[in-house]
């Protein structure tokens, strides 16, 4: 098999946010390497679980990707996180992953440029992913029919392959996130990032496992 890249992320993840540049610039300079994109379901709470319990973290938070990785989080997001006790959000990581998994079906190609959108329809426009409502301009954007979307976003198939990602993302031993491995076999991968990682160094790293799978050093 071709060596590909396998992006796990979640929807929720604000490191993975600030990581979208850096991934869909890789995904540029490698046009050779498919890129796979699965949901590793970060929040997938039993009972409902309100934005006011983690409102305080995320206040700290967000500003250390910000100036680690230069992305900007919008007003209409951290309305949310700095007015907890004014917002009706219950973050679950569910349903991204279920619109990913639908997307994928109309767009392989594009899985990367869809999982950025989501993430900036969260943190930037200050979209609730939980509401069906979240995707619809993305539907106008990739010009997918809104009437088959919603009627698979509300199917059980999706939904088990959304679950079917996230045992995959343990099954790779995907402690956190961003996570980018690079696939040589059916069980040869290679660690390429854990946690935010800046463009030349994971390029470096990337270009040094590319190597090794060419001259099939496996030392």
């Amino acid at each position: 098999m071709e060596p590909s890249l396998i992006y796990c992320y979640d929807a929720y993840c604000g490191w993975c946010y600030g990581f979208s540049p850096v991934i869909k610039k890789i995904a540029a300079h490698y046009p050779q390497l498919p890129v796979q994109v699965l949901s590793g379901g970060m929040i997938l709470p039993k009972e409902p679980v309100h934005i006011g319990a983690t409102a305080g973290y995320i206040q700290e938070a967000y500003k250390t990707v910000e100036e680690y990785t230069g992305i900007q989080f919008g007003n209409d997001y951290l309305w949310h996180i700095n007015h907890p006790e004014l917002s009706d959000w219950y973050p679950n990581s569910e349903k991204p992953a279920i619109a990913l998994c639908i997307f994928k079906t109309f767009y392989p190609n594009k899985q990367l440029e869809f999982a950025s959108d989501l993430q900036h329809a969260l943190h930037y426009e200050g979209r609730d992913l939980t509401d069906d409502e979240a995707y619809r301009h993305l539907l106008e954007k990739y010009g997918i029919d809104e009437k088959v979307f919603y009627s698979k976003l509300k199917s059980e198939e999706y939904k088990v392959q959304a679950h079917y990602e996230f045992s995959l993302v343990k099954q790779l031993q995907v402690t956190g996130f961003p996570c980018l491995l690079l696939q040589e076999t059916d069980s040869r991968f290679h660690l390429l990032s854990r946690g935010y990682t800046d463009y030349e160094t994971l390029r470096a790293r990337l270009d040094a496992a590319l190597k090794q799978v060419s001259t099939g050093n496996h030392s």
